[in-house]
């Protein structure tokens, strides 16, 4: 049985500690996996969900309501230890929380949090939207003005 374990003489290596100073191996930090999330910014939650692994791992969990590591792992063509390296990308940015059960830590997605970034998401796309809209503009006059070059526009 291996217990996911903080070393105290080893610092947290981006959310990942190392088991003993004999081994190599970096596993999950508990405590960043088991805490309460803070939120995190417009970039973040891009880089989060911009990973198409991450966002299987994601759609996963929802179909199952919760899962653990290994189970998501047997579903995807990645490692487990890759599977728990996303888990902490999504961890920190909100989108999942830890609970542990036994032995077992269970995650589950955090639907606030999809709500938040969906707003987030549809707010950029508007943003891109009205900035085409006004490329559009922009492209439409430079056309009639190459189609019609003796011809000045009159302003109202």
């Amino acid at each position: 049985m291996l217990l996911l374990a903080h070393c105290e003489s080893e610092p947290s290596i981006g959310g990942y500690a190392r088991l003993s100073p004999e081994t190599s191996t970096l596993r999950p930090d508990p405590r960043l996996l088991l805490a309460p999330r803070r939120w995190v910014g417009r970039d973040e939650l891009w880089s989060a969900i911009g990973d198409p692994t991450r966002r299987r791992v994601l759609d996963l969990i929802l179909d199952r309501g919760e899962a653990t590591a290994t189970v998501l792992a047997g579903e995807l063509p990645v490692t487990r230890q890759a599977v728990a390296k996303h888990l902490v990308v999504l961890g920190r940015a909100g989108f999942v929380e830890a609970r542990r059960e036994g032995r077992e830590v269970r995650y589950g997605v955090r639907p606030q949090r999809l709500d938040a970034a969906a707003r987030s998401i549809a707010s950029v796309a508007a943003q891109w939207d009205a900035r085409l809209v006004a490329i559009k503009r922009i492209a439409e006059a430079a056309a009639r003005a190459r189609d019609n070059p003796h011809r000045q526009e009159t302003k109202p």
